[in-house]
């Protein structure tokens, strides 16, 4: 017996040995230093632009018979008189009904273009809570040290920063060797189907083939995000989730609330929504959250490391970790959320019907159909009705190559942005939705990042109150975008 024990201690030691030396030598790979460069971006001039871009309202709504014409109208018509370097070189045309596609054609018309990406259009400010935002949502105010008001971050940030870096090439005498599509959409927040859908056919039709890159929103350089990280990691999207709303439908014979049913509408919907809460799909850590990790996790804490440098037998406990908070879960599993539920007109009458609208964001290896077909095994109630409760749905991306001469331009362009060649840089897989997924078949690379600082505190400005971005990130990303056109020649 004790020499059994002793085998089993002498086991446990050298197993500990193995998996604290392993965490020890887990150490972050070497990046490649940028290149140098001597532009500087205007950061006070950028503010200010993006500060007068946020105050057209260009916002998407859900019904068509709401779009403002002419507030697009008058933004794109800022564009011309704000940039006219830009606007004398490059081909501009309008796409749809208010989306703009830019082609700067390069020396060598046998390349493969590079797409740059931003939209215009913004969310809507929740009725009765202008008040609370510390400036106006649609004032455009440059005030201690940032860019306030409704499109800041998402995604003014990104028109403004490309037109400017393009302005200054323009400026510089710089001509590419590829060329260089801009791509500005007007219907993001919407879907993107009459926008950067229709660019992306556009494209197409006149023959571009497959795009070298294209580069949208979605990464952003995250600090505070990761526990045993200080500094800043430029988050690069390599692939985004899938995008399903399913409706789940009761119908009952209805009647008089004194005489209920032992079962009502509302309750049999009920209980099929628990269902699926208490059945999440699957977790899973692979490709980019496992990517993704194995980049960061030699700069995390050492109890962090120790997981991630021996996921060949701690992946469980990882995993488990990761479900425990919203945003990790989301990067190794298909999501589960109830955002509608309609019933009853009267407080004293049975509902004769009961629906509920569940999204679900969809983890790259599933599909749309895969995931209808587990919500109604799951469900498993005849009397509950499932169907696609919207036209707009998507599968998620392909996923991008992270060790790619695409990646490894925008990596470069990153770390020469922010002025840091240390700069980790990670994949990552973006669990909402952007205008790339039009790109997904047209591009060997589409890539999400836009380097603009994203603390914990900032998270809820983003389509919320107060939404603002740091003057300093608006002139990192200018610089971004420069240096990725200048660098897209070596692609």
């Amino acid at each position: 017996m004790r020499r059994t024990l002793a085998v089993l201690a002498l086991a446990a030691a050298v197993l500990g040995a193995v998996l604290v030396g392993r965490a020890l030598l887990f150490r972050p790979a070497e990046p490649s230093p940028p290149p140098e460069t001597s532009f500087e971006a205007d950061e006070g001039l950028a503010a200010t632009h993006l500060a007068a871009a946020i105050r057209f309202p260009t916002v998407a709504h859900e019904d068509p018979e709401r779009f403002d014409a002419e507030a697009f109208a008058a933004f794109r018509e800022w564009l011309v008189l704000s940039y006219p370097a830009a606007h004398s070189t490059l081909e501009r045309e309008v796409v749809g009904d208010a989306s703009l596609l830019y082609t700067w054609p390069g020396r060598d018309p046998s390349r493969a273009p590079l797409v740059l990406m931003g939209h215009m259009d913004v969310v809507p400010v929740d009725p009765g809570t202008e008040g609370e935002w510390t400036h106006g949502p649609f004032e455009g105010v440059v005030a201690d040290g940032f860019v306030w008001g409704r499109g800041a971050l998402d995604d003014k940030v990104s028109v403004v920063a490309i037109m400017e870096a393009v302005e200054a090439l323009v400026e510089e005498g710089f001509m590419p060797a590829r060329t260089v599509n801009l791509a500005f959409g007007h219907d993001e927040e919407v879907g993107g189907l009459n926008g950067a859908r229709l660019v992306a056919e556009a494209l197409e039709e006149r023959g571009m083939g497959r795009a070298a890159l294209v580069v949208d929103e979605g990464g952003v350089l995250a600090q505070g995000l990761m526990p045993g990280v200080e500094g800043p990691v430029a988050l690069v999207g390599v692939a985004e989730k899938g995008f399903l709303s399913l409706a789940l439908s009761v119908r009952s014979e209805g009647g008089h609330s004194s005489m209920p049913p032992r079962e009502t509408a509302i309750s049999i919907l009920a209980r099929a929504i628990t269902r699926l809460e208490e059945q999440p799909f699957p977790s899973r850590l692979d490709g980019p959250a496992r990517w993704m990790l194995e980049a960061v996790g030699p700069r995390m804490s050492f109890p962090a490391r120790l997981g991630l440098a021996n996921l060949w037998l701690l992946e469980p406990l990882v995993l488990r970790a990761l479900n425990e908070g919203p945003s990790t879960a989301a990067m190794v599993r298909t999501t589960t959320a109830p955002t509608i539920i309609e019933a009853g007109v009267k407080e004293n009458v049975l509902p004769i019907q009961a629906r509920a609208v569940v999204n679900f964001r969809i983890l790259p290896g599933e599909t749309r159909d895969s995931v209808t077909t587990h919500v109604r095994e799951i469900v498993s109630d005849p009397r509950v009705e499932v169907t696609q409760a919207s036209p707009f749905a998507t599968d998620p991306s392909p996923v991008s190559d992270p060790e790619g001469p695409g990646f490894r331009l925008v990596a470069a362009a990153a770390r020469q942005a922010v002025q840091d060649p240390d700069l980790p840089v990670a994949p990552y897989l973006v669990v909402g939705g952007t205008d790339s997924r039009y790109y997904a078949n047209r591009a060997e690379s589409v890539l999400r990042f836009v380097p603009v600082l994203i603390r914990p505190d900032d998270l809820s400005r983003v389509h919320g109150t107060d939404e603002r971005v740091a003057t300093r990130d608006v002139a990192t990303a200018v610089r971004f975008f420069h240096a990725l056109i200048q660098g897209s020649d070596t692609l």
